[in-house]
């Protein structure tokens, strides 16, 4: 009987395991996004499927555990300061938003005949957005470092943090017979507070102590356990204190932001995190009640539609209100418009205290992952119907009759660092671009970048490259650096140009459209690099000097066999690795060189 149970419990785990590795490829494959692989492959093996699985709530109860550990890394890269730089948007965007979705949403609960104490949980209910969802998609499109990315996570950690005064304001509203003794919410409240400075005190006092004895003891597995210790312990204490298990993670997280583990920490609990959120997602799919569904489909599915346009409308005021861009509005409107893993808590409490039956929980509960279920498919609608949308240009300047000395075009970290050494002799430097997100984020560091596509000639013109003295071409796109070059040489050629360049080829292409300069954007870190490598297996600093000068020299030469050759010429003066020699110094072989620069073909750097 115990090996017939142990089977059982290991066929589960390979069905669980195999429903997320066969849907998540096939619905990234047709581009649906993973999110909703994972939730339609778990109504395909729950309950309302092929019934591999009874009792969904059980796992759902595990697999939270993802969304705490991706709380704690996003903690761990929410400095304290930068988490104190997003205090406005957290309490300000976050308590304009829920104020409003709030009250519009209970307007709507009324509307369908609940009474105000039901519509009232309902619609916080699905206030709370899902943040396992958002952040993942968030992540999945790089968007979590970028501004537009790190309002909607200030919104998401306000949201969390409103699940306590909810369960207090719960517990308040029912009746005294379900709530208890007046004494015991006093009660809970120090529970709480006790926790949560417990948590703190461990953080500041406790963690990195701890970690610096475990590293010192060199022993991987140990750092491993004691990165999901801190994980969960911290989840458990808040829990014990009636909190979010989210929120003690992201304070852990937070707190060992400035800690020199960070990194490691995050190493060792990325694969659990990944796991155990596929499994979140596996479990809001088993959990959507399709008999619930069936039997009360008109209120179910109006209420779907009803509380998901009133909140994106919502958002979408807030956002245009405070300042946000139409497109931006719109994707945070359509992003936030579901419910989330918390509407979940707080309907089993009301329903806990007796403020809601049994019936008006399933309905509620139903509604809230159909709308975390139709998100992903949201998102993709407004990919595909307004993908011709402008780009919005709202806070960025385009040129109009710059005149720097120097026309910057492209401002990444190529160009960026091309820029300090202009600047630091006082040169006036127009830069241009076309990465908005970037521009924006320039500006916070002092920079004025304007928008402008260096392929066009009327923006090179307002860009002032008629009377520039030097062009820095310094894109990332070899074909629009190739292009730009060819226009700015035959358009303007008062001014000195210089490319970066991707690699030999395209650094071939720009000679050939005629730039004065190029430099391959990793020719001089890697020669540097050689260079210390040297060094760093004890060759002298000056003979390993020489070492990189010859390099230098034969890249030179064989750079210019290349442009009359082809990009296969000049390979003789590679030094490859077929046949090993032993590490041999330029000096003890006099004349082996000499035979090689008395033969060479009369080319110099």
């Amino acid at each position: 009987m115990a090996a017939q149970a142990q089977g059982s419990e290991l066929v589960n785990v390979v069905v669980l395991l195999a429903a997320g590795v066969i849907a998540v490829p096939v619905f990234k494959r047709i581009g649906l996004g993973s999110v909703l692989g994972y939730l339609a492959a778990g109504l395909a093996i729950g309950p309302f499927g092929l019934g591999f699985f009874a009792d969904p709530q059980a796992i759902l109860h595990v697999a939270e555990l993802g969304v705490v550990m991706f709380l704690f890394i996003i903690g761990l890269e929410m400095r304290p300061s930068h988490l104190w730089s997003l205090r406005r948007e957290i309490f300000g965007l976050g308590t304009a938003q829920i104020a409003l979705c709030s009250a519009a949403m209970t307007g709507v609960g009324l509307l369908f005949g609940f009474p105000p104490v039901v519509a009232f949980i309902g619609a916080m209910g699905f206030v709370l957005t899902s943040t396992a969802i958002v952040m993942q998609i968030l992540g999945e499109r790089g968007d979590l470092a970028l501004p537009r990315g790190q309002r909607i996570v200030s919104i998401l950690l306000f949201e969390d943090l409103l699940i306590v005064p909810l369960l207090a304001l719960v517990a308040l509203m029912a009746p005294p017979d379900a709530n208890g003794a007046t004494h015991s919410r006093w009660l809970d409240i120090g529970i709480a507070m006790a926790s949560l400075a417990t948590l703190l005190a461990a953080g500041i006092w406790l963690l990195n102590p701890l970690f610096r004895v475990l590293a010192a003891a060199k022993a991987r597995e140990v750092m491993t356990a004691a990165a999901l210790l801190v994980v969960l312990g911290a989840a458990l204490l808040m829990q014990i204190g009636g909190l979010s298990m989210a929120m003690g993670a992201f304070l852990a997280g937070v707190l060992l932001s400035e800690s020199t583990f960070r990194h490691q920490l995050e190493a060792d609990v990325e694969p659990f995190r990944g796991i155990l959120l596929g499994l979140f997602f596996l479990s809001v799919g088993m959990s959507l009640n399709l008999t619930v569904v069936a039997a009360n489909w008109p209120l179910i599915v109006g209420g779907v539609l009803a509380l998901m346009v009133v909140k994106a409308v919502c958002i979408y005021i807030v956002a245009r209100l405070l300042k946000s861009c139409h497109t931006e509005s719109l994707d945070r409107a359509v992003l936030m418009a579901q419910g989330g893993e918390f509407a979940f808590v707080l309907f089993s409490a009301a329903a806990a205290a007796k403020l809601i039956d049994a019936e008006i929980n399933a309905n509620l509960t139903a509604i809230v992952v159909l709308s975390m279920t139709l998100t992903p498919l949201a998102i993709i609608a407004l990919r595909k119907l307004s993908p011709k949308i402008a780009l919005s240009l709202e806070g960025v300047d385009e040129p109009n009759g710059l005149s720097g000395s120097v026309l910057l075009i492209g401002f990444g970290r190529f160009g960026q660092v091309v820029s300090q050494s202009l600047l630091a002799r006082g040169v006036e430097v127009s830069i241009i671009d076309t990465d908005v997100e970037m521009i924006e984020s320039a500006q916070t560091f002092g920079f004025k970048v304007y928008y402008g596509d260096g392929t066009r000639l009327d923006v090179l013109h307002a860009s002032g490259a008629g009377s520039a003295q030097l062009i820095a071409i310094c894109i990332d796109d070899r074909a629009a650096a190739t292009v730009t070059a060819q226009l700015i040489k035959h358009e303007f050629p008062q001014a000195r140009l210089l490319a970066r360049s991707f690699d030999r080829e395209h650094a071939l292409d720009l000679v050939h459209a005629g730039v004065d300069l190029q430099v391959r954007e990793t020719f001089e870190s890697a020669m540097r690099f050689g260079e210390a490598a040297l060094v760093e297996l004890g060759v002298p600093v000056d003979e390993a000097a020489e070492v990189v000068a010859d390099i230098r020299r034969r890249d030179a030469e064989r750079f210019e066999l290349e442009l009359v050759g082809g990009v296969r010429a000049g390979t003789s003066l590679l030094y490859g690795n077929m046949q090993q020699t032993p590490l041999i110094a330029p000096k003890p072989r006099p004349s082996r060189r000499d035979h090689e620069e008395e033969h060479a073909p009369g080319i110099s750097a």
